[in-house]
């Protein structure tokens, strides 16, 4: 796997009160990766980006919306997949960095 690729798979993190207490609790992150991203590719990401050891990857593939539009018709949200990344102890991710 080309670096350049891997630099393409995490999109964001995805934060949330569930999120955060799970980040807490047992160490377990969740990013927003891309939709054709494997586990292995998601594992290597994060270990390249954060300089961290990842113990597990789970993925999900979450379906977009359905929106209603007044006039132009029906709508949908773009689907994506969401993968939750468990580190091995003693690491940690900080997203808002140390200053």
């Amino acid at each position: 796997m080309s670096q350049e690729r891997l630099m393409k798979i995490i999109l964001a993190p995805h934060v949330s009160e569930k999120t955060t207490e799970s980040a807490d609790s047992s160490n377990q992150f969740v990013f927003k990766v891309a939709t054709n991203a494997t586990k292995k590719e998601i594992k290597n990401a994060v270990e390249l980006l954060f300089e961290v050891k990842v113990d597990a990857v789970n993925v999900m593939n979450m379906t977009g919306k359905s929106k209603g539009r007044a006039g132009a018709g029906k709508g949908k949200r773009a689907d994506w997949k969401k993968a939750y990344v468990k580190l091995e102890k003693g690491f940690d991710i900080d997203y808002m960095g140390a200053e």
